[in-house]
């Protein structure tokens, strides 16, 4: 039982990927980087790759098949039906906001893009435009919210895991990235690192 039409969540899912990687090409130039650096930073990047790349088209095809519940042995029945619509339109809600938060960073942020946990080139600047006024890490809040709300809409226990290992990858990374920023920008990014939070504004 659903309170939102799955074959349209699966078309919507995949207009908002569609839109999402021309965004990500005409901000930055590219679509797909070859991640560098160490361990944790490849498996933050291929995790996020297999994420959005792969596990959203995915639920996207078993959506618009009417076939999630059937292939995901790990989804969850909620019978409640005023429970069903707070998670399923809450979901939603941050499933959507999750997508916004990422074309704005990667607006933002435009040809300054790089796969995260990367060392700053040369010609880089410090971004403290659109979003990262408020956070320094939207595109991974924007990846946790995109994380959360396709579980909350799918009420799939397995896309609840992969939320949680976002979570923990992510927190995990950015220490190193600030680090990485820190010796880069100095005294310019430890004074932006004062006036923003990490990852939700005026929370955390």
């Amino acid at each position: 039982m659903h309170t939102i039409d799955q074959r349209m969540l699966g078309v919507l899912i995949v207009l908002l990927l569609a839109v999402l990687v021309a965004v990500k090409r005409i901000a930055t130039g590219s679509i797909l980087e070859k991640p560098t650096g160490g361990l944790l930073l490849w498996l933050v990047n291929i995790f996020n790759l297999f994420f959005l790349l792969i596990a959203n088209p995915l639920a996207a095809i078993l959506l618009l098949a009417g076939r999630i519940e059937g292939v995901d042995p790990t989804s969850v029945e909620i019978t409640s039906g005023w429970l069903l619509i707070v998670v399923e339109m809450g979901g939603l809600v941050i499933y959507l906001k999750g997508f916004l938060l990422m074309g704005w960073s990667l607006i933002a942020l435009g040809r300054n893009y790089q796969l995260g946990g990367s060392d700053p080139r040369s010609g880089d600047t410090i971004v403290i435009r659109g979003p990262y006024a408020f956070i320094r890490h939207p595109m991974y809040t924007a990846a946790l919210c995109i994380a959360f709300g396709l579980a909350c809409l799918t009420q799939s226990l397995a896309c609840l895991g992969a939320f949680a290992v976002y979570v923990v990858l992510i927190l995990l990374l950015i220490p190193v990235e600030e680090e990485s920023l820190l010796r880069a920008y100095g005294g310019q990014y430890a004074a932006y690192q004062k006036k923003s939070e990490k990852l939700i504004p005026f929370v955390f």
